[in-house]
């Protein structure tokens, strides 16, 4: 934002999308509840992007500028992704305007409204220059224009079009018979959902899903999309290993360090293999607070994936609900292995590899709010 936008904002009247603070306390849960609250109820309103400037007296409008800077935009988005579903995009600028620093935090719009706070279920929204619980039809209204609520159409501040690979969408367009050239691209793809036209900038940004199937330096913009790999067991191999990624080309690496790392000929790798598979599309994507995380022992071999799963379950057959349907599509479309096609019966094939060789737990884990695979150690498989 620059200064001319600023003084624009300044002019006018607090109301369903603009808010003036004079201070934000994110270093106690009250302060951090306060302001989750605060940006959902902007979210919620209509009327396309939303600001919340924080260094300005909300009645005088005088600048008092923040002394220092005690919060990032990775916290800010910590704070949003943990309390708020689904979480929002938001980004974070600091000005400087007569000496004083002003913190600008910018709330795009986007089609997954309406948002809802995570601890207290509730729906704000914006009355005027205060925060409201949204009313039964205001709810409804707001699910029936956005059916497709999903959190993989969600757009990523600072992401754009130089992060998505062309190779990657060539080729998916490819595998639906779809001609893809020049002239038809962008469009392609942002009916397609990979990318998403900001109205206020009329610049395009990748969705979460875009840049978790699309792109190879999604990290940048989405640092918690990563596997990994703890090596308790090779002492040839490193210790940890950090992948990232788009999501295919993770899945092929994750299997090629496992095997440098698991050299036990009579264990069922394969199984592993499958259950990071499970992992990457099942994960809990609106959590960007955590990844993937594969530990690797003697012991036990244990596969931790952020987010509860939607448990379909019978006394002899473990089926969970499909959580991102959008990704799933995609990645049946490019995987040339063909390792997805029947991921909906994975956790099955799991167990019957470590028939009579050992239990292969399963835990959902709703006070941890994640999922784990636990398999036996390598230590009675040499």
């Amino acid at each position: 934002m620059n200064i001319k936008k600023f003084l624009s904002l300044l002019k006018r009247s607090e109301g369903p999308k603009l808010d003036f603070k004079q201070c934000i306390n994110v270093e106690n849960d009250s302060g951090r509840k306060e302001l989750a609250k605060d940006i959902c109820a902007i979210a919620n309103s209509r009327g396309g992007r939303g600001y919340l400037i924080i260094g300005i007296e909300d009645k005088t409008k005088r600048i008092v500028g923040i002394s220092e800077v005690n919060f990032s935009e990775e916290k800010i988005q910590q704070i949003v992704s943990s309390r708020i579903d689904p979480p929002i995009p938001v980004s974070l600028e600091i000005l400087q305007y007569n000496g004083r620093d002003v913190a600008v935090i910018s709330i795009y719009d986007s089609p997954q409204k309406p948002y809802q706070m995570r601890d207290n279920g509730s729906f704000y929204i914006r009355r005027g220059s205060t925060n409201d619980t949204m009313r039964k039809q205001e709810i409804i209204s707001a699910l029936q224009e956005n059916l497709g609520i999903n959190v993989e159409l969600c757009p990523i501040p600072h992401s754009d079009l130089n992060c998505i690979d062309d190779g990657i969408v060539n080729r998916y367009f490819l595998s639906q018979g779809i001609e893809i050239n020049h002239e038809n691209r962008l469009e392609l793809m942002e009916n397609a959902s990979i990318i998403y036209m900001d109205k206020n900038s009329g610049k395009y940004m990748a969705t979460l899903g875009g840049l978790l199937i699309f792109s190879k330096i999604n990290n940048i913009c989405i640092p918690h999309n990563m596997i990994k790999i703890v090596n308790n067991i090779n002492r040839n191999s490193k210790p940890m290993v950090i992948i990232q990624g788009d999501l295919i080309s993770m899945m092929d690496e994750a299997e090629h360090i496992i095997r440098k790392i698991i050299n036990v000929k009579s264990y069922p790798v394969k199984a592993v293999d499958e259950g990071i598979r499970e992992a990457v599309v099942y994960r809990d994507y609106s959590d960007f607070s955590r990844g993937i995380e594969v530990v690797l022992g003697y012991n036990s071999i244990v596969i931790t994936s952020p987010g509860i799963l939607i448990n379909r379950k019978n006394t002899d057959f473990y089926n969970y609900a499909n959580r991102n349907m959008w990704i799933y599509e995609k990645i049946i479309a490019l995987d040339t292995k063909e390792r997805s096609i029947s991921i909906s019966s994975g956790f099955n094939r799991i167990r019957k590899e470590f028939k009579n060789k050992g239990k292969v737990k399963f835990i959902n884990s709703i006070k941890n709010f994640n999922f784990k695979v636990i398999y036996p150690g390598i230590k009675n498989f040499k």
